[in-house]
């Protein structure tokens, strides 16, 4: 049995400019963090006992034959790619729902590969996984992502990650610990209680990228400006105005990115004494994150009575594999 845990994250700044349509051309930069929140990946030889050769449990329940027959997108490009032809179950819990905004699908990409390649009995970089998480969502499962959830989610960490063409460096974001913790400490996380297919809201965007010029362009920039803000001392404020504007612009990358019933509760979370905030990843539901300071927390709460507050710390670990058995390893060759 192989066990790989792999964080989920939440990008401040940046988001939209680390899609190939922006990046091939101009340069993209994203301000993220993953958080203590994971998705396990279990997965171990199945043996030949079974009238199936495979069994992939998620949401849903598949006992195929072939590799060719899984219908969950990553869990069979993964499998071709990696060249894996013996028998595998592969189990996936979350600690969080999917299709929320928190990269969910590339955190289970990389968990995935990481988990696959430990079964080989190969150990394989960070960045080597991202790229190769990155490579099978987009073009072999041929979905509408980015690049920072797969950099950041393999990484940890709070991050700065450039995208120039093919080139994509990670430049951790070195804080003392007690600006890190004064950051956690003005931060709140909300679930909307709506889920959607990030990939449908994404290709809006990407389909917009040139039409969004110039609001992508502010969106880069605005990584700097936070950055420089964590650097100086003094009290934060300046984060939660700037997420503002940030959600402001991209709200009108895409049609679907909010709507009416997000908009209210940004709003009446403003009204209660947040700074700023932004609905987390593609858009159109998911996550909520808002920037409040520790004193107007509770009135901020009371406002999104209803809504489900999730407390979450940042972690810097990374994808890990947590429990390795050599017996569970596929025999050479594989």
């Amino acid at each position: 049995m192989i066990i790989s845990r792999t964080p989920f994250r939440v990008s401040f700044f940046g988001g939209g400019t680390d899609y190939p349509a922006w990046y091939e051309s101009e340069p993209g930069a994203v301000l993220v963090t993953t958080i203590d929140k994971y998705c396990y990946i279990s997965c171990r030889r199945l043996p030949p006992f079974f009238p199936h050769r495979h069994r992939i449990v998620y949401s849903k329940i598949e006992n195929t034959r072939t590799v060719e027959e899984i219908v969950h997108p990553a869990v069979r490009e993964s499998l071709r790619f990696l060249k894996i032809e013996e028998g595998v179950e592969i189990h996936h819990d979350g600690d969080l729902p999917a299709r929320a905004g928190l990269g969910s699908s590339s955190a289970f990409t990389v968990g995935l590969l990481s988990a696959l390649y430990a079964l080989k009995g190969q150990i394989v970089g960070k960045m080597h996984l991202a790229r190769e998480a990155i490579h099978v969502e987009r073009d072999l499962a041929r979905e509408a992502v980015g690049a920072q959830d797969q950099v950041a989610t393999a990484h940890g960490g709070l991050n700065h990650i450039e995208f120039v063409g093919n080139d994509i460096t990670v430049h951790p974001v070195t804080l003392s610990q007690a600006r890190l913790e004064q950051l956690e400490s003005h931060l709140m996380l909300f679930f909307t209680g709506l889920t959607r297919n990030a990939s449908e809201v994404a290709a809006q965007q990407i389909h917009n990228t040139q039409r969004n010029a110039v609001r992508l362009r502010a969106m880069c920039g605005m990584v700097d400006e936070a950055l420089q803000i964590l650097a100086s001392p003094g009290d934060l404020s300046g984060f939660g105005a700037l997420l503002d504007e940030s959600w402001r612009l991209k709200r009108e990358l895409a049609d679907e990115v909010t709507n009416s019933r997000i908009d209210r509760m940004y709003d009446s979370a403003l009204a209660a004494g947040a700074l700023g905030g932004k609905l987390l990843g593609a858009g159109g539901g998911g996550f909520l994150l808002l920037f409040v300071e520790p004193e107007r927390q509770p009135g901020v709460e009371a406002a999104l009575e209803g809504l489900l507050r999730v407390p979450f710390r940042f972690e810097r670990q990374g994808t890990q594999i947590i429990f390795y058995d050599e017996a569970a390893r596929l025999p050479s060759g594989h």
